[in-house]
């Protein structure tokens, strides 16, 4: 990690981590991690913004009676970036919620133990509502995925020990 990043997370709020850093329960969130990395150094938005919506989350879900457990505390963290990235017009609310259902789509039709690729038809030729881009917490990281360098997401990946 480098140096600005290394003594930014400690100031960033409720960041599950350990001696050596962050931790994670599951991919999606060492991915969704790694993203907000990525756009932060592309110059998308800096950590005072980030950090700024990230709290915003926290703490309207909160006060939706969230019991702030920990286990929410990624789902917030893509809340926040899904936020920043439609903010900062490199996507958008409707643009992010038809790609993760894209996604979902595509994720139906694969067999189990195949890996999914998304296709023309699982976009279709629908246009999406959009209800909110939360439905699916993983599958909206695949439209983010797009706008981030994947070369950060594979050097993040450590678990809790």
């Amino acid at each position: 990690m480098n140096d600005e990043l290394t003594t930014t997370l400690p100031n960033l709020p409720h960041l599950p981590q350990d001696a050596d850093g962050p931790v994670f329960r599951a991919p999606w969130e060492a991915q969704a991690f790694a993203m907000a990395v990525a756009l932060h150094q592309r110059g998308l938005f800096t950590w005072v913004e980030w950090a700024g919506a990230l709290s915003r989350e926290i703490v309207a879900a909160q006060e939706a009676g969230d019991a702030d457990l920990g286990d929410t505390y990624y789902a917030h963290w893509l809340s926040a970036l899904e936020s920043l990235v439609a903010e900062k017009g490199a996507s958008s609310v409707e643009e992010l919620t038809r790609y993760q259902r894209a996604w979902d789509h595509a994720a139906d039709r694969t067999p189990h133990g195949k890996p999914i690729e998304l296709q023309a038809e699982d976009f279709g030729d629908r246009r999406v509502t959009c209800h909110g881009v939360r439905d699916v917490v993983a599958t909206i990281l695949k439209p983010l995925e797009l706008i981030a360098d994947r070369s950060h997401t594979a050097s993040i990946t450590r678990q809790p020990t």
